[in-house]
């Protein structure tokens, strides 16, 4: 991938001198299967690293193609957060380097017990994020589902 840059250089007091660069950068591609019945139907990984950001899809409380924790969102919520934390240490990350979530639940009114697991998780990393009510998830018992993005050092 090659990228455009404007340099920048001290042109003594009165601003700077200002030239156009091309550098050439190598950003490897890694996609992690998500290893359920919707992977190939939609054409999506669990998580996929391009240089140092990981972003990971909305992930479910599903294990073997059974939702784990019906009608427990915080239970949900624990499970799914532990899938994603899993993730990014399978690419060499891990949550003190997610920098944003995003929340889908189909039940706002259960936001604290959601709030709860998702604190715990992020307590001393506060990433960015959003919480969203949804008409539905792919199946009726899911109360909720996460993504996330990563930036790592390497």
């Amino acid at each position: 991938m090659t990228i455009g840059v404007q340099v920048y250089t001290a042109r003594g007091m009165h601003g700077f001198n200002f030239s156009n660069k091309s550098i050439s950068i190598n950003l490897k591609r890694i996609n992690i299967p998500a290893g359920t019945i919707w992977e190939d139907v939609v054409g999506y990984s669990r998580s996929v690293k391009v240089g140092n950001i990981i972003e990971v899809s909305c992930t479910a409380s599903v294990d073997n193609g059974k939702v784990i924790g019906k009608g427990d969102a915080y239970g949900q919520t624990k499970f799914i957060l532990d899938k994603i934390k899993k993730t990014l240490e399978s690419l060499g990350s891990g949550i003190k380097d997610v920098v944003r979530t995003r929340i889908y639940v189909t039940d706002i009114s259960k936001w604290k017990e959601i709030g709860k697991a998702h604190g715990e998780f992020f307590k001393d990393v506060k990433p960015a994020t959003a919480m969203v009510e949804v008409k539905s998830l792919i199946d009726p018992d899911m109360i909720v589902e996460i993504e996330a993005t990563a930036i790592t050092e390497k």
